[in-house]
């Protein structure tokens, strides 16, 4: 009958979905990350790895650049020389202390993989195992090594755009300091102390 109440056509349907019932379900859906992704990661987290504790390894540079350079410009206007941009002290402190901006601006770049970053490091290393082959083994086969890390394949992987991608989807995938860098950190210690101690020395 038409006016049955209990009829089908007038009974209220379970698993209707109401559009304005409220919901409990509010948060997010959590990012899922494919497995190919994380695993192509992981293979170059490695060398990503190196190549930003070298960043660090500038960075540090920086750090001792900067204050020695800006010490040596102010001794040369503290002498009293109208002309202390002619003077020896006062040239080897511009430099040191134009070094040590550029190995901060560069090692700002490495630490968020950006590709002239990659092409300053191959600048700056050639620089360094040139001087290193001049002054000392230490100093070209550290610059030979960072050659190595931006230049070679993986480098290049590390620091393309499509890498950079992958890495803002991973962001749970953390990297550790390569052994390797900590060993170059302590020898680049060593230099600056016997820099400083012979300087102090002749001073």
């Amino acid at each position: 009958m038409p006016n049955d109440p209990n009829s089908s056509g007038s009974q209220a349907d379970p698993f209707a979905t109401n559009p304005y019932a409220p919901t409990l379900n509010v948060a997010e859906p959590e990012l899922v990350v494919p497995d190919e992704v994380e695993v192509y990661r992981r293979k170059y987290l490695s060398h990503e790895a190196s190549i930003k504790s070298i960043g660090a390894l500038y960075m540090l540079g920086a750090l001792f650049l900067i204050p020695i350079g800006i010490g040596q410009t102010v001794s040369g206007l503290a002498n009293g020389n109208p002309a202390f941009l002619s003077s020896d002290e006062a040239i080897t402190g511009l430099c040191l202390l134009s070094i040590g901006v550029l190995q901060g601006f560069v090692a700002f770049g490495l630490r968020r993989l950006q590709s002239w970053a990659r092409v300053a490091t191959a600048a700056i290393s050639v620089l360094g195992v040139i001087g290193g082959l001049i002054g000392g083994l230490i100093g070209a086969l550290i610059s030979g090594y960072i050659l190595y890390l931006v230049l070679c394949k993986k480098g290049q992987v590390v620091f393309s755009e499509e890498y950079k991608r992958i890495v803002e989807q991973t962001p749970h995938i953390q990297y550790r300091t390569s052994i390797i860098i900590w060993i170059f950190v302590g020898l680049l210690l060593l230099l600056v102390f016997l820099g400083l101690g012979a300087t102090l020395f002749v001073i």
